[in-house]
């Protein structure tokens, strides 16, 4: 077998990085430059300046340390987005020099599945739920169907985004990650809003408030504790419910906010409450590198071959869905769960029970071990009550619910009837996608968010749609949260047949019967979901 050598370029943001790894996976060379501005967060057109004085040196280090010639690289590989602008065209723009200049082949690629192949690489994880956090990024993403699909992300900014502009507006400096964990370490919880909406959640209203707190003389230890505890949580919870989603066994952590050792034991011990194993790559392969770059190459050369000069072209807001990724072993193992139970979800535990004589579940909101009880149980309280309510009045809205039969506030439980049907995900057609879109409408007529409208979360039981399991469920008259809770259902639909899923989304928006709905649903996708 031949082995093959990629050079890889990477650039997207503040960093710069140029890595050599052979195509049996060995790290032949990793260099790499950071910037850090004076003053402030990262400019573009400093970023750019910073690459395109540090490429050319970093290229002839990284080969000194492999000890390998010009002659002896088989690939150019770079980082074709997501990131700023003007620095990705310094990358573009040097990677395109280079294979001219020694008649090589080229590539870009996606910065965001980089950060997920070199963790697989170093860790040998298989098939993860990846959790990936940076300055510039927050993607909970999982394969499925052909492609890495994004079960959650930020809505507005990433989460190293809003720990940077919290320590450069309180003057703890830039980066702030790691000062605001240092803080933290000595600090006590103050109530900051959590902000989880379905599968997404979103930093800028918590950021907000963690500045305000600052401006009104909340000692800073605090304020970094409940800042940092809450931003994780929000992340967990939502890499939690992908992996309860998806049903697989391993979660791994990747990207620069990895370092924060809070995260890393918030994320473990959440996996080994649901039976997980959990990953985490190197700390230098974490950062943006040129590493992750040079392997993700070398795995879609092998499968596509190399691209054309005319294609190499930056994509500055590069998805990571939009890649097909065919190398992918989507084995999946199946954890046992005890007999007594139905479900082992994010939120909870479905056991089997009986009510006067009727078969009925208890969905019993669990603490979770990762997060502070400050933060648990004001969470598992506050949905335990919202949930029962609106069990009862979406069942007043015409939407089929199962009855609730008790509330135990102090366990934070439930007990309703069980429903016998089958998962939506099983059975769905086109009938049923275009039914769903009208129970999804009195939903929503009736101001009644879901909040995690997946079709895990709607059962088919003797000729009916079941809407089940109103956890994040809340009360709102805004277009915007209609919108996010139909996006939900997208992911899902795509996580089960990404080929199909457009049609039945069409189906479920004929049924929804609301035009004014789509033009919000397509501003939301079309944001930069990216800080670059």
């Amino acid at each position: 077998m031949i082995i093959l050598i990629s050079l890889g370029i990477e650039g997207t943001a503040e960093k710069t990085g140029v890595g050599i790894v052979d195509s049996d996976g060995n790290i032949l060379a990793m260099a790499g430059k950071q910037l850090y501005p004076e003053e402030g967060g990262i400019h573009p057109r400093l970023a750019a300046e910073h690459h395109a004085e540090w490429i050319p040196k970093l290229i002839p280090q990284a080969l000194d340390e492999s000890g390998l010639k010009y002659s002896d690289i088989d690939l150019i590989s770079f980082s074709q987005g997501p990131g700023l602008g003007p620095a990705l065209r310094i990358v573009a723009t040097s990677a395109r020099s280079l294979a001219l200049s020694l008649k090589k082949p080229i590539i870009g690629v996606n910065h965001c599945i980089g950060h997920v192949e070199v963790g697989k690489l170093d860790t040998g994880a298989v098939n993860p739920v990846a959790l990936y956090v940076s300055g510039g990024n927050s993607q909970v993403i999982a394969y499925e169907s052909g492609r890495y699909r994004i079960f959650g992300e930020t809505l507005d900014i990433a989460v190293g985004n809003c720990l940077d502009h919290f320590g450069r507006e309180t003057g703890l400096g830039h980066p702030g990650g790691p000062v605001i964990e240092k803080l933290a370490k000595k600090g006590s919880y103050v109530d900051l809003p959590y902000i989880v909406k379905g599968m997404d959640f979103s930093f800028s209203g918590l950021l907000s408030a963690a500045l305000r707190e600052a401006e009104k003389g909340t000692p800073m230890e605090d304020v970094c504790f409940s800042l940092q505890e809450t931003a994780f949580s929000m992340l967990v919870e939502v890499t939690e419910r992908a992996l309860s989603h998806t049903q697989k066994d391993e979660v791994m952590l990747c990207g620069g906010v990895s370092a924060n050792s809070r995260l890393r034991e918030m994320l473990k011990t959440m996996s080994e409450e649901h039976g997980a194993k959990f990953y985490m790559p190197e700390m230098k392969l974490c950062g943006d590198n040129g590493v992750m770059i040079a392997w993700l190459g070398l795995l879609m050369c092998n499968e596509f071959g190399p691209m054309d000069l005319k294609d190499t072209n930056i994509i500055q807001k590069f998805r990571t869905d939009e890649v097909d990724i065919p190398w992918i072993d989507n084995t999946k193992t199946y954890l046992e769960l005890p007999v007594e139970f139905i479900a082992k979800g994010a939120e909870s535990n479905i056991v089997k029970s009986e009510y006067l004589g009727e078969r009925a579940v208890i969905k019993d909101r669990i603490p979770k071990g990762y997060r502070i009880p400050e933060i648990d149980n004001k969470i598992r309280k506050a949905r335990c009550k919202e949930e029962a309510k609106l069990l009862s009045d979406a069942k007043r809205a015409g939407v089929k619910t199962p009855v609730l039969y008790d509330v135990n506030l102090a366990d934070k439980s439930l007990t309703m009837e069980e429903i016998c049907g089958v998962m939506l995900k099983e059975v769905i057609d086109e009938d049923l996608a275009f039914r769903l879109g009208c129970e999804i409408s009195k939903l929503h007529s009736a101001d009644i968010i879901h909040g995690d409208i997946t079709t895990s979360n709607i059962l088919f039981d003797d000729g009916k749609l079941v809407f089940i399991d109103f956890g994040l469920g809340r009360y709102s008259q805004l277009k915007e949260d209609k919108a996010v809770d139909l996006l939900v259902l997208k992911k899902s639909l795509q996580s089960i047949d990404y080929n199909l899923a457009v049609k039945y989304f069409d189906l479920v928006l004929k049924g929804y019967d609301d035009d004014s709905i789509l033009k919000v649903i397509n501003d939301i996708e079309s944001r930069g979901r990216y800080a670059h």
